[in-house]
């Protein structure tokens, strides 16, 4: 007798169930515990990273992380604007920043910021956090720019419309209407990025860094090379799931809220 598709699906859950199991035995019985206690998991190492994992690094990268995403949304949504204008020029000159920054590397961008634009044109950022930031922002714009741009697209027309026909400005339909409910659509993809935005904050190490401007990730490097053991990227680790994970717990709060309210 043919099992059905029902009893199909369970026998193969149950054997990826099974070998799941065997997997995480045999890991378990073939990982060198010892060694691995002894060069990742070090707990006076651990214990002495604190409290400079965090009131140093952790909070630079949220720093860079909070002013690179507020550039990024700020361009964003001026080159969204400009990506729907219909005014060829600026459409074309949007559409070239957009293909560029999201085509290169976030690291070459950060090099052009912090080191081709004082050379080239004798331009150096102010600010501690000044070029960092602003090299995140460019590139965070490039993105969050489509984002905002399909946003927008999602709102019904007619609603533009409407407020046009009541004597509302363009401009005040725009920011009234059409924008509040544009954000709302694309609230889950913008923290998204800053997810993402918070992890490329390790690229900034090109910079150079100091006890002011250390992030995370450069931290992590730093202390390994000090103590030749790999506990400091542990800790790292765990300091950024603690920021991360809430934020991507968001975004599937926000997602499941959403669907609810398309239901």
């Amino acid at each position: 007798m043919i099992p059905s598709r029902r009893r199909r699906a369970q026998i193969l859950r149950g054997a990826l169930y099974l070998a799941t199991l065997v997997l995480a035995a045999w890991v378990a019985h073939a990982t060198d515990w010892a060694a691995l206690r002894t060069s990742f998991l070090d707990w006076d190492i651990f214990r002495r990273l604190f409290p400079a994992i965090l009131t140093h690094a952790a909070r630079n990268t949220l720093i860079f992380t909070a002013l690179g995403f507020a550039g990024g949304l700020a361009l964003g949504l001026v080159l969204a604007l400009l990506r729907l204008s219909s005014v060829a020029p600026y459409r074309w000159a949007a559409i070239l920043y957009i293909e560029v920054f999201r085509g290169l590397p976030a690291l070459i961008t950060i090099v052009l910021i912090g080191f081709v634009l004082p050379i080239a044109l004798h331009v150096r950022v102010p600010g501690t956090y000044g070029p960092g930031s602003l090299a995140l922002a460019i590139v965070t714009g490039a993105y969050l720019a489509e984002t905002i741009r399909a946003g927008i697209e999602a709102v019904p027309r007619g609603q533009t419309e409407a407020a046009r026909s009541l004597g509302t400005s363009q401009g005040r339909a725009l920011l009234s209407i059409v924008l509040p409910q544009a954000f709302r659509v694309i609230l889950p993809p913008l923290t998204n990025e800053l997810v993402l935005l918070l992890k490329d904050t390790s690229l900034l190490f090109v910079l150079g860094t100091t006890d002011q401007t250390i992030e995370l990730a450069k931290f992590g490097r730093d202390a390994v090379s000090q103590t030749f053991n790999g506990t400091p990227l542990i800790a790292v680790a765990l300091a950024y799931l603690v920021i991360t994970l809430p934020l991507t717990r968001a975004v599937a709060w926000l997602e499941a809220r959403q669907k609810q309210a398309v239901r």
